[in-house]
C-alpha cells in the first residue's frame, strides 16, 4: 500500500512582536492613495438581492482585488424634491462598526437626513464590516465535507437513537457499537476511498490559500497560531483504506476536525489587517467609485467620519497635504475624533495595559460584537450590573430598544494588529503608520480642505479636549471649525449621541448640514 503523508507547515512569529517594528512591506513616506478607478459595471446589488438589514435605497459592492475584500456601500438617494447638491457625501463609521449606526431608525437618521437636504449619501462598510465579503466567499470559503460533518456530532459519532438511512446508489454504511456504547459510522471500501479524496481536496485547498499571502508578509507575522492550529499529523494511504481498524479510527470525527482547523486558518488569513489597509486601499477604493459614478464636475466629495471614520479623514489629509497632492475632498466634518489622545482623559486609556497580553497570547481578532451581545442582558435587564457600559455610547436617554439595536447590531470583530496600531494614537506623536515612520498629526497642517470638527460634551471616549488641543489647532485656523454639543443643563452628548442620539436631529444635523451646504457651493 503507498502510504501518502500530508504534513501541515510550520509558521511562527504570528503577531507582531511590538508594533510598529512590523513586517508588511515598507511604506514610503508619501504613499500613493488613490488606486486606478475601479469599474462600475454590475456592481450594484439587484433590489431583489438586497439583504433586508441593508435599509439604504440600494446596496453597491466595490471589489479590492489585491485584497480579496468586497466592500458594501450603502447608497441613499436624494427626494425628488431635494435640492440636488454638487457633490456626493461619504459616510465613514467608528472601528468595529458598520452601516446601521448612520441609519437606526427614521427618526433619527444621519444618513436619511443628510440625504432629504439632497446630498447623494453614501455609507462604507470597511473590510470586515457589516456588509463587506470576501471576493466569492460563497465559493471559496465552502468546506468540501461540511455535509459529512454535519451527519455527525463533534465526536464523531451519531446519536444512539439515530436511525440509519440508505440512499439506493449511495455508498453503504455499517454501523458498529463504540466502546461507550454509541454507534460510530464505518464506511465501506469506497466510501472510504471518496473520504480519502475528500482530505486530500481539502488539504490541496488549505495550502493553496496559504500559498496566497506570502507576499502580503503574512508568513512572517502569523505563524506561531497557526503552529498551534497545525501540530497534527495525518498519514493516508492512497488506495482508499486505512492503516488502522475502522473501529479505532473515527474518520468522522478527524473530518469534522480538520473542518474546524480549516475554519480557524480561514479567520487568521482574514482578520490581517490594519489602519493603513483602510486608509491606502479601502477609502481611496470607495472614493473613486462614488466619483466614477456620480461624476461631480470638480472630482470631489464630501466626507464626514465618525471616530475612527475621522481619524482616517485626518490621516487622508495630512498624506496628501505631505505629499502636495489634491486629496478629492470638498471639505470633512469629523464627529468626536482626533489623532492623539495621549494629553485626554479618554476611557480607552485603560485598554492599553491589554495589548501586551494579546500580543503574547498570540490573539489575532477581538470578537467585540460577540462580547457586548454577551454582555447586553446585563446592560438592559435586572440588576443591571453592566448598565454603566451604556455611557460609552450616550449621555442621553436613547430609548431602550434603540440603545439595545445598536449593541447588539452595530458592532463586528476586530483585528489585533488593527488595535495594535491605533493604540499609537496615546504614544509620544499620536497616531503614525505602520512604520512608525510618518505622524499624522506632524503634516496635517499642511492640508488645504476646510474642516468642522465636533466633539461631545460627556464623551469619555474621545473627550473636546483630545480633539481640541491634539487635533483641530494643527489643523490651519482658516480652515477649521471647532463645535462642542452639549449644555450645562442638558442635553449632554457622549460618543454616539453626535450620530444617533434623541436631540441629535434638531441641534447637530442641521448645524453640520449648513457647513457641508456652504462648502458643496464653494
Amino acid at each position: 500500500m503507498a502510504l501518502l503523508n500530508l504534513d501541515l507547515v510550520y509558521f511562527s512569529n504570528f503577531l507582531p512582536s511590538r508594533f510598529p517594528s512590523r513586517r508588511q512591506s515598507p511604506l514610503s513616506t508619501g504613499p500613493r492613495l488613490r488606486p486606478q478607478a475601479v469599474p462600475v459595471v454590475a456592481a450594484m446589488e439587484a433590489p431583489r438581492n438586497k439583504p433586508s438589514v441593508c435599509t439604504a435605497d440600494e446596496l453597491h459592492r466595490v471589489p479590492l482585488a489585491d485584497s480579496g475584500w468586497s466592500l458594501a456601500l450603502w447608497r441613499y438617494i436624494p427626494p425628488p424634491k431635494a435640492e440636488r447638491r454638487n457633490h456626493p457625501l461619504l459616510l465613514l463609521s467608528g472601528i468595529g462598526t458598520n452601516a446601521i449606526g448612520f441609519d437606526l431608525t427614521p427618526e433619527s437618521s444621519f444618513a436619511r437626513f443628510l440625504s432629504s437636504q439632497g446630498f447623494d449619501t453614501w455609507i462604507l462598510e470597511l473590510r470586515g464590516a457589516g456588509l463587506s465579503t470576501i471576493i466569492g466567499e460563497s465559493r471559496e470559503f465552502k468546506k468540501p465535507f461540511n455535509a459529512m460533518s454535519d451527519q455527525v456530532e463533534t465526536n464523531g459519532v451519531f446519536p444512539p437513537e439515530a436511525p440509519s438511512t440508505i440512499i439506493p446508489g449511495a455508498p453503504t454504511e455499517t454501523f458498529v457499537p463504540s466502546v461507550k456504547g454509541k454507534r460510530m459510522l464505518v464506511e465501506s471500501h469506497d466510501s472510504q476511498r471518496q473520504s480519502v479524496s475528500m482530505v486530500s481536496e481539502t488539504y490541496t485547498h488549505l495550502f493553496q490559500k496559504l500559498s496566497t499571502f506570502p507576499n502580503e508578509g503574512l508568513f512572517e507575522a502569523r505563524q506561531s497560531q497557526i503552529r498551534d492550529l497545525s501540530g497534527r499529523r495525518i498519514n493516508i494511504i492512497g488506495e482508499g483504506q486505512w492503516m488502522i481498524s475502522p473501529p479505532l479510527f473515527d474518520l468522522q470525527g478527524f473530518i469534522a476536525q480538520l473542518d474546524d482547523f480549516q475554519k480557524q486558518l480561514d479567520l487568521i488569513l482574514k482578520y490581517n489587517w490594519d489602519f493603513d489597509h483602510y486608509l491606502k486601499e479601502d477609502v481611496p477604493a470607495a472614493i473613486e467609485y462614488i466619483r466614477t459614478l456620480c461624476k461631480p464636475k470638480d472630482g470631489k466629495l464630501l466626507a464626514i467620519g465618525h471616530s475612527m471614520g475621522g481619524i482616517l479623514l485626518y490621516a487622508m489629509l495630512s498624506q496628501y497635504g505631505f505629499e502636495g497632492k489634491d486629496s478629492g475632498l470638498a471639505s470633512v466634518v469629523t464627529l468626536a475624533s482626533s489623532l492623539d489622545y495621549r494629553s485626554s482623559k479618554s476611557l480607552l486609556k485603560l485598554l492599553l495595559p491589554l495589548a501586551d497580553p494579546v500580543q503574547a497570547l498570540n490573539v489575532s481578532f477581538i470578537p467585540l460584537g460577540a462580547l457586548l451581545a454577551a454582555a447586553h442582558p446585563l446592560m438592559f435587564r435586572p440588576p443591571y450590573v453592566l448598565s454603566w457600559l451604556a455611557a460609552l455610547f450616550s449621555a442621553q436617554k436613547i430609548h431602550p430598544e434603540l440603545l439595545e439595536k445598536l449593541v447588539l447590531n452595530n458592532f463586528g470583530t476586530i483585528p489585533s494588529n488593527l488595535l495594535l496600531h491605533l493604540a499609537t494614537a496615546f504614544e509620544e506623536g499620536g497616531l503614525r503608520d505602520r512604520n512608525g515612520t510618518f505622524f499624522y498629526k506632524h503634516h496635517l497642517r499642511k492640508s488645504n480642505v476646510p474642516v468642522l470638527a465636533i466633539a461631545g460634551d460627556r464623551d469619555i471616549i474621545c473627550p473636546p479636549e483630545a480633539v481640541y488641543a491634539e487635533t483641530v489647532k494643527v489643523v490651519p485656523g482658516n480652515l477649521v471649525t471647532y463645535k462642542v454639543f452639549g449644555e450645562p443643563g442638558g442635553p449632554h452628548y457622549g460618543h454616539y449621541d453626535i450620530v444617533g442620539g434623541p436631540s441629535a436631529p434638531e441641534q447637530v444635523y442641521p448645524y453640520l448640514s449648513k457647513f457641508l451646504i456652504r462648502h458643496d457651493m464653494a
